[in-house]
């Protein structure tokens, strides 16, 4: 099932819609880094990624075909969550994450909202990089990126 974005009407259907992508100057400095301090680098892929976010307005859709109930087929849907095809996806997902990280003890780059660090005991660090469904995490240990991918999951 997938919503009909296109005919969306924004102040009226969402406000903002736009979500930061990750600077490719900071996928090269992380690569650097894990080549340069001997680095362990793990990578994930997001799974329905934009069904993560929470709705902040009132969405309405038509039924969907086949799905259509007898004797009202003039009444819509009223998403309680998000479908493929809303304007709004990229952002909420962005806000839910970047909640996350930060509630977890990470802190956001200020050169790059789309990069995270956490300084573990010892001096070291964990550093998660993502780009929309797509994420790298870097750290001196492995386990600290594997403790890392089952908080997330």
């Amino acid at each position: 099932m997938v919503a009909k974005g296109y005919s969306h009407t924004e102040s009226v259907d969402f406000n903002k819609i736009l979500s930061p992508v990750v600077k490719h100057i900071s996928v090269r400095l992380l690569l650097t880094m894990v080549a340069w301090f001997d680095l362990e680098l793990g990578q994930l892929d997001v799974k329905t990624t934009f069904l993560h976010g929470e709705l902040e307005e009132q969405i309405f859709m038509h039924q969907p075909e086949k799905f259509v109930i007898e004797a009202k087929e003039d009444h819509v849907c009223r998403l309680k969550k998000f479908l493929y095809g809303l304007n709004q996806l990229p952002r909420q997902w962005y806000l839910r994450f970047d909640t996350f990280m930060i509630e977890h003890g990470y802190s956001e780059s200020k050169y790059d909202s789309c990069v995270h660090h956490r300084k573990l005991n010892g001096g070291s660090f964990v550093y998660l990089l993502w780009y929309v469904d797509d994420i790298l995490i870097a750290s001196k240990d492995m386990s600290e990126v594997d403790k890392l991918k089952v908080q997330l999951k």
